[in-house]
């Protein structure tokens, strides 16, 4: 992988989007462990298969989820998140935002509000028709999607439809990656313009930002693995620590 030496890299966390747990990092995680990046993945609340409430599981509890690992990392980490978890993980950079080294949002943003104030189930089912024939599935193997399938779990509905509350404008100085890869950066920062689009709200609070184009589907961690992790340990070594 390329990167300098010349640091120490920052331990990595890496949060998946909905319907899916840590296993959905395994190749990434691979990757970097093999580039001597310290890894964790995490499964948030709910995301378990065999979670049984998960209409009990509420966006707060993603946020906790993630500032508990941020805090029990022995170093500042970079935290990785991927799809509607960054709505989870910029709330947790409101709550510790001296706690982390840098954030990484893979074909995502830092999301404002709820995703979907109107939705009220108790959990939001995978649906396959409508996912393959809206999303990108690009470089997707037909394992790939056959593992998708089988293992995806319904997210909780309090994490779809509840806002968490933002207090802390120190979140916005977090030097923050895009990693855009199912749109480019230049459609990204002109979706962001638009109003009442609350997963890329938060982009215009943001001050320290660096765009990096990866054309790929909506889940590079699959389809692009070494190239997404190689990114990611960039990331990671530019904000770890001089060696003693």
């Amino acid at each position: 992988m390329s990167g300098s030496t010349s640091t120490t890299a920052a331990p990595v966390i890496l949060v998946p989007g909905f319907w899916l747990g840590a296993w959905a990092w395994d190749e990434v995680a691979t990757e970097l462990r093999a580039a001597g990046c310290e890894v964790t993945a995490l499964t948030l609340p709910g995301l378990s298969p065999d979670t049984h409430d998960r209409g009990a599981v509420t966006a707060e509890d993603h946020v906790a989820a993630i500032c508990a690992a941020v805090e029990a990392a022995d170093r500042p980490p970079v935290l990785v998140v991927h799809s509607a978890a960054g709505f989870a993980g910029y709330a947790a950079s409101d709550r510790v935002p001296d706690r982390l080294a840098a954030m990484v949002y893979v074909d995502t943003a830092p999301g404002v509000g709820a995703l979907d104030p109107s939705f009220t189930a108790d959990e939001l089912p995978m649906d396959w028709a409508s996912l393959s024939a809206e999303e990108n599935l690009d470089g997707l193997s037909p394992e790939q999607l056959a593992t998708f399938r089988e293992r995806a779990v319904p997210e909780p509905g309090g994490v779809v439809r509840q806002a968490v509350e933002l207090h802390d404008d120190a979140r916005n100085d977090v030097p923050s990656t895009l990693i855009c890869t199912s749109f480019t950066a230049e459609q990204y920062r002109a979706y962001a313009e638009q109003e009442g689009v609350s997963w890329l709200a938060g982009i215009r609070e943001l001050r320290d930002v660096e765009w990096v184009d990866l054309p790929t589907s909506h889940w590079p961690m699959w389809s692009r693995p070494r190239e997404l992790a190689v990114v990611i340990a960039d990331v990671a070594r530019g904000h770890g620590a001089s060696p003693a």
